[in-house]
């Protein structure tokens, strides 16, 4: 029988599992033929079982009664990770939510397996945590005890960007210095290494990383940013109370255009506190439409839809966001301009870390031949240019934007464990 060895990377917005043999390397099928599965989980409230990736999404959008849950991943290195959470009639902590859903990944990598499967390479940030070393630790700590819960019995990790340099190298024909730029859900990672066919057959390649750099800007905060720029006011951001002494509390609307934070919005607790703020605001049809969308639990619905228009705006100039559901009959029309203003800082710190990254490697721009970009976030048109811009003479190379990590860590793991 052949050895197989497993990749698992999962992503703050999307997960794949790679598999590897002597021959190479593949990403396996996990829902519906499909390789790539959307990080999320929906638990309906009628007490059947949870759903995971697409059909989770499905449920939701199409009005099951339930709690939809994305950006997981993020709360790995925070307090929140040991807390419980509301579900229906139960309450089940993070840690057992993400070890259901690592239990969905070792089921469908058994099933295209057709046998059981114990030990994997799991791909992480290079940063889970920004400056701060014990959470940065404590994050992976966490992650491999929720592996080994779902049934692995050997975990090893490895950086993503370092994953997607070992699946570009498999292209390869001389020896390379390449930029791997690797933008995700919900981190920036980048790499430079030394690659080449003969480097590739070494089972420790310390020496070929020049540098590693990690900031924690991705996809999820560019929702974020581009929510609160221009779908937040909509619903009281930045509005006054009727004195017009101050505005509104933020905290609200940030947690509403965070992922991982909406759920804390549908508590009775909070509605009291909306309540009363609605009573302190000038605009109170613009806080009784954010109190309608909290009774209704239309918040994910809504992040969806402001997800969807940033990923317009990648190939188009013009998007628009629906309202009818909040009760606004004219749409929300986003140019590409003011989804950049938006996020230009934070494109800024991403741009930062690339000059970091060589600044540890001791090297020019110049000395850099290629960039490997992969990740699904590397398709904005401005975090993209910005980054490619320091490199003018640097060839651009696209991997697979959801699959090269995946399939990197599956190569990893067949040195690791052959």
């Amino acid at each position: 029988m052949t050895v197989k060895f497993l990749g698992i990377d999962f992503g703050t917005s999307n997960s794949t599992i790679g598999v590897s043999d002597g021959a190479g390397a593949h990403l396996a099928p996990l829902e519906n033929g499909r390789p790539t599965l959307p990080s999320a989980l929906f638990f309906p409230f009628d007490n059947s079982n949870a759903l995971f990736g697409q059909a989770a999404i499905d449920a939701y959008v199409e009005g099951e009664h339930g709690r939809l849950m994305r950006a997981l991943k993020s709360i790995l290195g925070t307090s929140l990770l040991h807390e419980k959470t509301r579900i229906g009639r139960h309450s089940l902590s993070f840690v057992d939510i993400l070890g259901a859903f690592f239990g969905f990944l070792r089921n469908g990598a058994e099933a295209h397996l057709g046998r059981g499967v114990d030990r994997a390479v799991l791909g992480r940030p290079v940063r889970f945590v920004d400056d701060d070393d014990a959470a940065d630790a404590a994050a992976q700590n966490a992650l491999e005890s929720i592996a080994r819960a779902a049934g692995f019995r050997e975990v090893a990790f490895q950086y993503e960007p370092i994953a997607a340099a070992l699946d570009y190298e498999q292209r390869v024909q001389g020896e390379e210095i390449v930029l791997i730029v690797d933008i995700g859900g919900g981190t920036s990672d980048f790499s430079i290494v030394r690659v080449s066919a003969e480097r590739s057959a070494k089972a420790d390649r310390k020496d070929d990383v020049l540098a590693n750099v990690g900031v924690h800007v991705g996809g999820t905060d560019f929702d974020r940013l581009f929510s609160l720029a221009q779908v937040m006011p909509h619903f009281g951001y930045r509005s006054w109370t009727i004195d017009r002494k101050r505005e509104l509390p933020s905290r609200y609307f940030h947690d509403l255009a965070t992922w991982q934070f909406i759920n804390w919005l549908y508590t009775g607790k909070v509605m009291n506190e909306l309540k009363q703020i609605r009573y302190q605001a000038e605009r109170r049809d613009l806080v009784d439409r954010f109190i309608h969308l909290v009774e209704e639990r239309r918040g994910h619905s809504l992040a969806l839809a402001v997800e969807r228009a940033k990923i317009d705006l990648t190939s188009q100039n013009r998007a628009s966001i629906d309202m009818t559901a909040y009760g606004e009959k004219v749409p929300i029309v986003a140019e590409r301009a003011d989804f950049e203003a938006a996020i230009g800082q934070a494109v800024g710190r991403v741009v930062g870390a690339v000059r970091e990254l060589l600044t540890q490697a001791r090297l020019k721009p110049g000395d850099v031949g290629r960039i490997f970009i992969t990740g699904g976030s590397s398709s904005v048109p401005l975090l993209r240019e910005s980054i490619i811009s320091l490199f003018p003479a640097a060839e651009i190379v696209t991997g697979d934007l959801f699959g090269s990590v995946g399939v990197g860590l599956a190569l990893d793991a067949r040195r690791k464990f052959m």
